[in-house]
């Protein structure tokens, strides 16, 4: 009976939700802090721009609060971005729950974080449709059901108010199956970020702040991008294994941009030394609860290298002939005595008003007889 009932709270819940949409929830003030003045609870539909594993370890790590001695480590952690498909709705959100909350906010006490096993439970909520059984991935479209979100690096997030009480839950269900991703909008530093600043010192980075979201950073906040034309200044967060903290590089544009982006938690291959385009998820963290006009960065989830073209020299013969009206096959053999004629099956092209075929390199070290056989 007592199954039974949860369920039926559960789609209460669900059914007194709002409609509720990504350009709404991450509406900000001038100083870039939520203005969203929304109730909870709410609904929010888009398709999902990356697996569950990317972002975060959820590996379930439970470490006690042990005065104090531990503050601030969450054990596992889970995230996801889904991204805005509704007509004249646009941009993304962040989804985010920690195991240890106990460890970051009062009163710190270890009962207001999960046990490994409670967390499981989570994930596996989590991870995957309570009616299929759906393991959610990228390019899912789901719709998720929020009590609870807070304003933290410049975006909303929908999270759990760092409460395990189950009344703080957000629900995550299956609208379409391999939806599909949104084709990346293609853009460029020059897009969210102005020409100056110091390499290694983000501070000094002139982010392309606007409230009204229709340029800069704010305007790609949440979706999948391309950035087009980048160059690796550093490397050190060029690593899978990293911490979350840890896999940030710094790229640049080669004219005065700089700008932030961060490892997966898979292999994007060797880091590059030539140009490359980065496609993966526009966010931002700017580390603060209080201001969000900096701290533009890209979750990168694949690299496209611009390696410069490779020239090649070949030695060919060129054999020509006048342009008429009339079709001619080029053949040729290898003995000057046969009768057997082979065609060159290279496609003539018009130089300089010749027609003119280039024997394959291949063919050179043998004696070649050529002639021409009308066609028509």
């Amino acid at each position: 009976m007592l199954a039974v009932l949860m369920i039926l709270e559960a789609a209460t819940l669900s059914a007194l939700a709002a409609d509720e949409t990504h350009s709404n929830l991450q509406s900000v003030t001038s100083s870039g802090t939520s203005a969203w003045n929304g109730t909870f609870p709410f609904t929010l539909r888009g398709v999902l721009l990356c697996d569950p594993e990317e972002m975060l370890d959820y590996a379930p790590n439970f470490i006690p609060w042990d005065n104090g001695a531990n503050a601030g480590k969450m054990g596992g952690e889970w995230q996801v971005t889904f991204q805005a498909v509704e007509a004249g709705d646009r941009g993304g959100t962040t989804c985010w729950m920690g195991q240890n909350y106990a460890n970051r906010v009062p009163p710190h006490d270890d009962e207001f974080s999960y046990s490994n096993p409670a967390w499981v439970a989570e994930i596996n909520r989590l991870n995957f449709d309570p009616t299929t059984g759906h393991k959610f991935r990228a390019g899912d479209l789901v719709q998720i059901t929020a009590r609870q979100a807070l304003f933290y690096g410049g975006k909303r997030n929908i999270n759990e108010g760092h409460d395990v009480d189950p009344s703080a839950n957000f629900d995550i269900v299956l609208v379409t199956p391999n939806y599909g991703l949104p084709a990346p909008e293609v853009i460029t530093l020059a897009d969210v970020m102005e020409p100056v600043g110091v390499p290694n010192d983000p501070t000094t980075w002139g982010y392309i702040f606007d409230q009204t979201r229709t340029i800069g950073g704010e305007h790609y906040q949440g979706m999948r991008v391309r950035i087009n034309d980048l160059t690796l200044v550093t490397t050190n967060g060029w690593n899978p294994t990293n911490l979350w903290n840890d896999r940030k590089c710094t790229v640049t544009d080669g004219a005065g941009r700089h700008f932030t982006i961060r490892h997966p938690r898979y292999s994007l291959g060797p880091a590059l030394t030539n140009r490359f385009d980065a496609i993966g998820i526009f966010t931002q963290e700017s580390g603060s609860g209080i201001q969000g006009t900096n701290g533009y960065e890209l979750f990168a989830q694949q690299i496209i290298p611009q390696d410069p073209p490779v020239l090649g020299i070949a030695q060919k013969i060129a054999i020509t002939w006048p342009v008429s009206g009339a079709a001619y096959q080029l053949e040729y053999r290898t003995d000057l005595n046969s009768t057997n004629w082979l065609p060159v099956t290279a496609t003539p092209v018009v130089i300089e008003g010749q027609n003119t075929v280039l024997v394959p390199s291949a063919m050179l070290p043998r004696e070649q007889y050529y002639r021409l056989r009308k066609t028509n």
